[in-house]
């Protein structure tokens, strides 16, 4: 278990991480999302005693990660896959960090296994791609087959297959009774992920809850509608002062979109009405929605761009 309390980082005048608290509990995949900016990499350093905080704690089981000993069998991290020696073997680095927290050097074949770099183990790790440089960062981090696993980003640089393996990994792994929070800009992913949510913005916490009530709770689901008789169904939703919008679908049709509303709901106006329907379904609000909803206000950097429109003129050279 991993518990943050009122966790608080300055560097000078500038706040990345802003009293903080929440609890990582093992049995579930906890996934850490922010904008860029947020402080959730300061979060996770602090976590593994990198950084000291300015006010507050953060301990693992109890603990802080300071004090723990052989801390590897404890706690497994990946917070930079290219931290990495460039002339060191991937298997060499591995035992060497083995030996240095007390692990078996058979377990060094066994991780490399599990992680698919068997066949490059020999090779320097300065001439792994961005994916394997992720997946030898993997494979530390399981080294001491920990009960804690802390990664930022581990799935980047990977290939589909790769992505879905650590997904079926990091899945596998609570499963069996672990604590593993991971941070991932990869949304989509994070949907298939993640059990519960711990959600920051400008180093604040935003939202701590299940991956579904989350959803739920910072975005608007909507009723999707087609129906022979547009003009009637438009003035059933005025007289009832429901907005919509019209949009097309992907075969050209008229589709109305109806935000917040359930289909039972929209289906009894039309029922009422006598409006035929050749479609009534409600589509859920999706994990990026519900991010974008709850942390747009909360971004560090803001595009101003938003088509070719706004692209600067660029004068040619009068020679």
């Amino acid at each position: 278990m991993i518990e943050v309390t009122g966790l608080t980082k300055r560097f000078g005048d500038v706040t990345a991480v802003d009293d903080l608290t929440f609890t990582v509990r093992p049995g579930k995949v906890t996934g850490f999302l922010g904008p860029n900016g947020a402080g959730k990499s300061t979060t996770m350093r602090m976590i593994l005693g990198l950084d000291r905080p300015t006010r507050g704690q953060a301990t693992v089981n109890g603990k802080p990660y300071t004090t723990l000993k052989n801390p590897l069998t404890t706690v497994g991290s990946l917070l930079d896959a290219n931290s990495r020696h460039p002339n060191r073997s991937a298997r060499n680095r591995l035992k060497w960090i083995a030996q240095s927290n007390g692990i078996a050097v058979k377990r060094v074949d066994e991780v490399l296994h599990l992680v698919g770099l068997t066949e490059v183990g020999k090779k320097k790790a300065g001439g792994f791609s961005l994916g394997m440089g992720q997946r030898l960062g993997l494979a530390a981090a399981l080294l001491g087959d920990p009960e804690i696993l802390i990664l930022d980003e581990p799935v980047n640089g990977l290939d589909p297959e790769g992505i879905v393996w650590v997904r079926t990994l990091l899945k596998t792994l609570a499963a069996e009774g672990r604590t593993v929070f991971v941070s991932s800009h990869l949304l989509s992913e994070m949907a298939h992920t993640a059990d519960h949510l711990i959600v920051i913005g400008r180093g604040k916490l935003i939202a701590d809850a299940p991956v579904n009530e989350f959803i739920k709770h910072s975005a608007k689901s909507s009723a999707h509608v087609r129906t022979p008789e547009p003009l009637a169904l438009t003035e059933a939703l005025n007289g009832q002062n429901i907005s919509f919008t019209a949009e097309k679908d992907p075969e050209g049709r008229e589709v109305f979109v109806i935000p917040g509303a359930t289909t039972d709901r929209i289906g009894q106006l039309a029922h009422t009405n006598s409006i035929p329907l050749a479609e009534l379904t409600e589509h859920t609000a999706s994990l990026e929605q519900a991010f974008m909803e709850s942390t747009g206000d909360k971004a560090q950097y803001q595009a101003a761009f938003t088509g070719m429109k706004d692209m600067p003129a660029v004068e040619e050279d009068k020679q």
